[in-house]
């Protein structure tokens, strides 16, 4: 007898996400009572939950969906680096001769602004006489290296406009094309990124991706949301990566505990399931907090007082956590919960910020 679709989906969430009664039993003591599940795993106290493993990819998979939901339904814009800001925009990136001279005109301004205001304090001070001379100079040098720099673009602006009236390709943007190696411009053919003990095939992956990753930063000035996207689309495979490192850490920190290693991953496993259960929560309830400030608006307040609580519970969690895990005294808990968290935010902002960087060349 062939089973319906709906049957095999079943066996397939049953598989991967193990999703029954016993997620019930978990949620709960994971999100509110700190080394619970772990010291229940410990002991042998199994059955009633969600195996750790499975708790941690059930919460990575959900949580990330739903953040990549509420991402696209926020106004992302607002909290993002913006590539070209308006208050201070540059003139490298300006598209037409207008842009060029306003910009020009308005850092001009500001620089004599900062002069004025820069003269006036040193004036206020008994300073050298010949400190404004040499302020004077500095802001000499900063006007001329605007105005060339307006200048090289005003010509890169005349050179495209001259191609596209014969009909020929324009060149390259100047600002676009600023990855150098060996002192000169990257060129895939001409100048590739070679590192000698890559085989060729790895050198020639490179240098694809560095062009990848060039011809996507137009589309990323127009729109930021793409690197953020990108980022978030790999972010679960870096942190699966620094998680055994976070294991790693704990058994060093705690050698003289006598624990074995999948112990330690065990505790591992447990904290990143938490942390995904509050991002989870977090893009729930950030997501209500803006719907509220749209309609019901007397749920704002609360929804902001529980986004503040929620922040600060991750790390009061983690800390007690560790404390009942591994049951040593408070000064050396809060003593190794410093180092590890200084450790572990350096590696976590490096595996972020290669997130970027693949999201750069991926996107």
């Amino acid at each position: 007898m062939i089973r319906p679709l709906s049957g095999m989906l079943h066996d397939v969430a049953d598989t991967i996400f193990n999703i029954d009664s016993r997620i019930f039993h978990t949620l709960l003591p994971l999100y509110f009572r700190p080394g619970f599940l772990t010291r229940e795993y410990f002991a042998g106290r199994r059955v009633r939950y969600v195996t750790p493993f499975r708790l941690y990819f059930f919460l990575s998979v959900l949580a990330f969906f739903t953040i990549q939901f509420t991402l696209g339904e926020s106004h992302l814009g607002k909290y993002m680096v913006n590539f070209d800001d308006d208050a201070a925009p540059g003139i490298s990136s300006a598209m037409t001769p207008q842009e060029v001279i306003a910009r020009r005109d308005a850092a001009l301004a500001r620089l004599e602004s900062a002069t004025a205001i820069t003269h006036a304090a040193i004036s206020a001070t008994p300073a050298p006489g010949d400190v404004n001379k040499e302020i004077a100079a500095g802001m000499a040098r900063a006007a001329v290296k605007i105005r060339k720099e307006a200048d090289q673009r005003l010509a890169w602006l005349q050179q495209v406009a001259d191609a596209e009236a014969k009909g020929q390709a324009p060149p390259a943007d100047p600002d676009l094309n600023s990855i150098s190696f060996n002192d000169k411009a990257w060129d895939a053919k001409t100048n590739p990124v070679r590192i000698r003990w890559l085989p060729d095939f790895a050198n020639a992956k490179l240098n694809a991706a560095i062009g990848h990753a060039k011809d996507n930063i137009p589309r990323i000035r127009k729109d930021p949301a793409l690197l953020i996207a990108g980022a978030l689309s790999v972010l679960p495979q870096v942190l699966f990566v620094l998680m055994p490192l976070f294991a790693l850490l704990l058994k060093i920190f705690f050698i003289f505990k006598r624990r074995l290693y999948m112990e330690h991953l065990i505790v591992a496993l447990h904290s990143h399931a938490f942390v995904f259960l509050s991002l989870l929560l977090f893009a729930l309830a950030g997501f209500a907090h803006a719907w509220a400030l749209t309609g019901a608006t007397w749920l704002a307040p609360p929804l902001a007082v529980a986004l503040t609580v929620m922040g600060w519970w991750i790390p009061i969690y983690l800390f007690v956590m560790q404390k009942k895990v591994y049951g040593q005294g408070w000064f050396f808990t809060t003593l190794k919960f410093g180092a590890i968290g200084i450790c572990y935010t350096i590696m976590v902002s490096l595996g972020i910020a290669t997130a970027f960087v693949i999201s750069l060349a991926t996107v």
